[in-house]
């Protein structure tokens, strides 16, 4: 059996070498490092394949985030609704930007937004909704664009655990993960469902006016070169990624298979252990399981993590210490606010391998030795 891997980029790239250098050494002949045409044509590429009208590349999925903040006017004090069981660049650009940040809670099933903690949330104050589709599937947008409408609020998808989910419509129409709010950010970060070989992000929007804003603030906030009509950041993919990136997009559904598959075979071995609770899937999103994470009841979590590391089997915890318990964030949190859902999934959440070159031996390897440790 081959080594346990987490995220196995190396067998990944292996599959697709001969591409992934050929479109490296020509960006390197060429020279053109930042702003080469590898940089339009996955721009483009990407729009095609997410059916959005515009995607505007950029440094990483944080300044995504930032970006899609500043260019669509948030000012210091307007309140934005978010997860509170999230990575932390979702709330530390709110942060920079003086937003006040409004955590809410999340539901037991697929660790998405819940919705009528946002409903409570909702003030005067308050502009946006930022929904994290975490783990691999889209949160509940169509009530969150619902609550939105009826409030007149901007919705910001952060996307970057869910790159080619989609989410289906009671009326039947499907969108991709980022194309259904106003405008949607994600991560190319390496470990990605898409991820390049360094730091990148993206924005997605079907508003002409947003990508225009959006393209300016990337981009010192010029119109026109050494024209700077606002304060803007210095945020871009440099033309490596992009060529990387233009490979594995092509490869996108094949590597969502796989780690659908994966997570198969996974539920398949572990439905049975009472002591766990397998992730459980949304009616009106697909699931393409940028983390297989389990639900490890009582306090077994901690014992059970140190037990499959002793066995060579590499897992995480995420996320092991809520927002609104982070020392950067005690003076930016209402303490009045409860977050017992979030609060739980921290003390008990496990995530197991996944990635697009896990095998049925090593799952079972993996499930054997989670079985052992509950007999």
């Amino acid at each position: 059996m081959r080594k346990i891997q987490f995220v196995d980029l190396n067998n990944q790239y292996l599959k697709i070498k001969n591409e992934i250098d050929t479109a490296l050494s020509e960006v390197i002949q060429s020279c053109a490092f930042i702003k080469g045409p590898q940089v339009n044509s996955f721009e483009e590429e990407l729009a095609k394949y997410l059916h959005v009208k515009h995607v505007i590349a950029c440094a990483n999925g944080t300044d995504a985030l930032q970006i899609a903040m500043m260019a669509t006017g948030l000012q210091p004090g307007d309140e934005v609704i978010t997860s509170n069981f999230t990575f932390i660049a979702t709330v530390e650009v709110m942060a920079l930007l003086k937003l006040k940040i409004v955590l809410v809670d999340v539901v037991p099933d697929t660790f998405n937004l819940s919705i009528e903690a946002i409903e409570k949330a909702i003030t005067p104050k308050t502009k946006a909704i930022v929904p994290v589709h975490v783990f691999g599937q889209c949160a509940d947008m169509e009530k969150i664009l619902a609550i939105a409408h009826k409030h007149n609020l901007l919705v910001i998808e952060d996307t970057a655990q869910s790159n080619g989910s989609d989410y289906s419509f009671t009326n039947g129409k499907t969108f991709k993960a980022g194309t259904m709010g106003h405008i949607g950010c994600t991560s190319f970060f390496p470990s990605k469902n898409l991820g390049c070989f360094g730091d990148g992000g993206a924005l997605f929007t079907n508003d002409d006016t947003i990508e225009n804003k959006i393209r300016i603030v990337a981009n010192h906030g010029m119109t026109k070169r050494y024209y700077h009509d606002e304060i803007g950041v210095n945020s871009r993919l440099d033309t490596i990624q992009a060529a990387v990136l233009r490979v594995k997009l092509k490869y996108l559904d094949q590597y969502n298979a796989a780690r659908q598959k994966a997570a198969e075979y996974y539920d398949k071995e572990l439905a049975d252990i009472s002591q766990i609770r397998i992730p459980l899937r949304s009616t009106n999103s697909t699931h393409i399981f940028h983390q297989y994470t389990i639900v490890v009841k009582d306090e077994n979590r901690d014992r059970l993590k140190a037990h499959l590391e002793k066995n060579n089997i590499p897992v995480m915890i995420y996320y092991p210490v809520p927002i609104h318990m982070q020392k950067a964030f005690k003076n930016e949190i209402n303490k009045e606010n409860k977050f017992p859902v979030t609060e739980y999934l921290g003390q008990h959440v496990l995530s197991l391998p996944m990635h697009t070159e896990l095998d049925p031996e090593q799952i079972h390897f993996i499930c054997d030795n989670i079985k052992s440790f509950f007999r």
